[in-house]
């Protein structure tokens, strides 16, 4: 097991990002280079930059890639958002991913704060 994976945040941000990867398929083709793009790097990067946090050395690096981590799920949000407002994703579909990534916000959260100097 690689030192990231005992993160629940890492492992929540991992299964959001793959499900995000299965919802742009869907949407149209000229979306491609645009939304759907950008709402794939967000995804990608709540995970990617825990587990480079956690190959940091010290807490004030890895604290700096957490808050990357959480600002990239605000930036999600935004993209899951206005893909159900354009009609590329579903009411139930935007549910179900809005719940995966509140969830792995608040534990990214207990994270963050949990690495905060003393």
């Amino acid at each position: 097991m690689e030192p990231y994976e005992r993160f629940k945040a890492w492992q929540l941000a991992h299964a959001l990002f793959l499900e995000v990867r299965l919802a742009v398929r869907a949407w149209p083709s000229e979306e491609r280079f645009e939304l759907s793009s950008q709402v794939r790097r967000a995804a990608w990067s709540v995970p990617a930059n825990i587990v480079e946090g956690s190959a940091r050395r010290g807490r004030k690096e890895f604290r700096h890639f957490l808050d990357l981590a959480y600002g990239s799920l605000a930036e999600l949000g935004y993209g899951l958002r206005t893909a159900r407002e354009l009609g590329y994703l579903e009411d139930q579909a935007h549910a179900v991913l809005e719940a995966m990534r509140t969830e792995t916000s608040k534990t990214l959260w207990g994270l963050l704060n949990s690495v905060r100097d003393p």
